[in-house]
């Protein structure tokens, strides 16, 4: 005997219910990803797996909204003449769709141009600052204790007889409903009204900062995004004497926004103790102070910058020293293969093949735009390597070592890929 086919309100229940559940683990996990305060903690070998399960409750997500489709028409027509209903069922598809297309996109980012990762970013984000919060409202004022009918008192008319008859009066017998005057607010529209402003107020801020640069990170007002250096903060004296192409801003400027990523605690520097070491497997081994470090010959470049994570900078001017002319300085062992960077966290490291270290642009940077690199964005001196995504151009940067065999670094060993090159 077969089983009875579940109803269509069923249908719709059990769907509804489950697309309940992985909304609420993607807000969670996406906030995990994203969140700075809690990145250091997902730094070690936790944030691959929480990546993975966003991506996989996303899959899901969309397999709801594939299993819904032939449903949609019947669930049109029952709700026609509810319009709030309808508004809020076309609000929520155009979330969970908008959300499923720019997470494929920022999935499989390395088979999309930058400019469309970009873009799923934006996209991406604005629909979170949007829908979090309305489903969080959505929520919350539909539990069942927010649901409750208003609670009415009943009084019933005193039976008293008729004085001429002496009969019970017809009022005995009829029950007479009764209840307060309606207030201008009930307590559920004040529970709703309450709930809306505080989340307005939690978030707004936020929300108004993230859109007027288009962007969700820790980022400044400043060209580029890049916070202003100043003697004091920077602790990296004297400041670098641009190149007069790097004065002049080749290119007009970089476009877009960095955002500030780090899994570490920002490390601090001062010029009376920094050093810049280059070793291992070369000839001229050589370490240089901060002064020593200023005097090496530089050129400038303009490049794009892209992160594995959706977002790009355009048309970045880098002034700075070529990797390839401080390999060559140094003086190459037969036996060396690969170069490894240390950053001045004491934990970032990354590696690159000595034909990849040689490419043209691969720099070793001293400015951005004709201005000193903040530290907060891998300054005082940071990698530059434009072909390939930004996890390989190590902040910080205070040491080159040259070894025989491939080392794993700090992000590869935490499930990113080795080969970073970027789909231009």
């Amino acid at each position: 005997m077969s089983k009875r086919k579940p109803g269509f309100g069923k249908q719709l229940a059990e769907l509804h219910r489950w697309n309940g559940w992985i909304v609420l683990i993607l807000a969670i996990t996406g906030l995990l990803l994203s969140w700075e305060t809690v990145r250091g903690w997902l730094s070690g070998h936790f944030r691959n797996p929480v990546k993975q399960l966003h991506i996989i409750l996303g899959i899901l997500s969309g397999v709801l909204i594939f299993l819904y489709l032939p449903l949609m028409k019947r669930h049109l027509k029952q709700i026609r003449q509810r319009p709030k209903q309808k508004g809020n069922l076309s609000f929520v598809m155009v979330l969970l769709i908008g959300w499923l297309l720019s997470g494929i996109v920022l999935w499989q980012i390395r088979k999309f141009p930058p400019e469309w990762a970009n873009g799923a970013l934006i996209v991406h984000d604005l629909l979170t600052w949007a829908g979090v919060p309305y489903i969080i409202y959505h929520s919350v004022t539909r539990i069942k204790w927010m649901k409750k009918p208003e609670r009415r008192a009943i009084k019933t008319t005193d039976a008293i007889d008729d004085p001429i008859t002496q009969a019970p009066s017809v009022a005995a017998h009829t029950k007479v409903p009764y209840s307060e005057p309606t207030p201008w607010i009930n307590r559920r529209q004040f529970l709703r009204w309450s709930l809306g402003a505080a989340l307005t107020v939690a978030i707004a801020p936020s929300f108004f900062r993230w859109l007027t640069t288009a962007t969700g990170g820790t980022i400044s007002t400043a060209p580029g995004g890049m916070k202003d250096v100043s003697d004091a903060a920077n602790g990296m004296l004297p400041n670098p004497t641009p190149l007069p192409d790097s004065v002049n801003v080749v290119g007009g400027g970089a476009k877009g926004y960095f955002r500030v990523y780090t899994v570490t605690p920002l490390p601090t520097f001062d010029s009376k103790t920094w050093s810049f070491t280059i070793n291992g497997l070369v000839d001229k081994p050589a370490t240089w102070n901060w002064e020593q470090f200023l005097a090496l010959s530089r050129t400038v470049q303009v490049s794009d910058f892209h992160c594995v994570t959706g977002w790009s900078v355009y048309k970045n001017t880098w002034e700075g020293i070529p990797l390839s002319a401080l390999l060559k300085q140094a003086g190459l062992k037969s036996n060396a293969k690969f170069v490894k960077f240390y950053s001045g966290d004491g934990v970032y490291t990354d590696t690159l093949t000595l034909e990849q270290a040689n490419m043209d642009d691969v720099m070793v940077a001293v400015l951005h735009d004709g201005k000193p690199i903040h530290r907060d964005y891998g300054g005082p001196v940071r990698l530059i390597v434009p072909k390939m995504y930004a996890y390989k151009s190590v902040k910080w940067l205070d040491r080159i070592e040259l070894i025989d065999k491939d080392h794993i670094g700090y992000w590869e060993e935490r499930g990113y890929d080795t080969d970073a090159w970027v789909n231009t």
